[in-house]
């Protein structure tokens, strides 16, 4: 009998379509990211509950990857440039700040942590711009 592979995680595909649609219709996409997870390299000081939201927008990001395993990118946070890595299971959702569409992402979605997470070199240059500072607590809603 024949065995199919595993299927890959689903949450870096959507992940990345989200991006795309939200870039797409001219808004700017907001992360909301779990920083209690293993492996999450955020400015601790804005970390609010357990959780941060990133602006993920090109224009506040520098080096944005949104990969299988980790979303990095180089960002500025008040006065200081940081570095910031996110395992891919740390992402919770994906919104539009604009309208608060988006999508809220299921354990389902979630891939396992990444081995050895917490030491991945984050990627990024230097001269980012600011991000966006936290706005109150963000509406998700589903998309169809």
């Amino acid at each position: 009998m024949m065995t199919t592979p595993p299927l890959k995680p689903r949450r870096p595909y959507l992940l990345r379509a989200m991006h795309e649609w939200i870039n797409d219709n001219a808004h700017t996409p907001h992360l909301v990211v779990d920083a209690t997870v293993q492996g999450v390299e955020v400015p601790r000081q804005y970390v609010q509950d357990g959780k941060i939201i990133l602006n993920v927008s090109y224009a506040a990001t520098h080096g944005l990857v949104l990969g299988d395993e980790y979303v990095r990118f180089r960002a500025r946070f008040g006065t200081a440039t940081h570095d910031v890595a996110v395992p891919i299971a740390a992402v919770l959702g994906i919104y539009a700040r604009e309208t608060g569409q988006g999508m809220i992402f299921s354990e389902a979605d979630a891939p396992p942590p990444p081995a050895g997470a917490g030491q991945g070199p984050s990627q990024g240059a230097d001269n980012a711009p600011p991000a966006e500072p936290r706005r109150g607590r963000p509406t998700l809603k589903v998309v169809k």
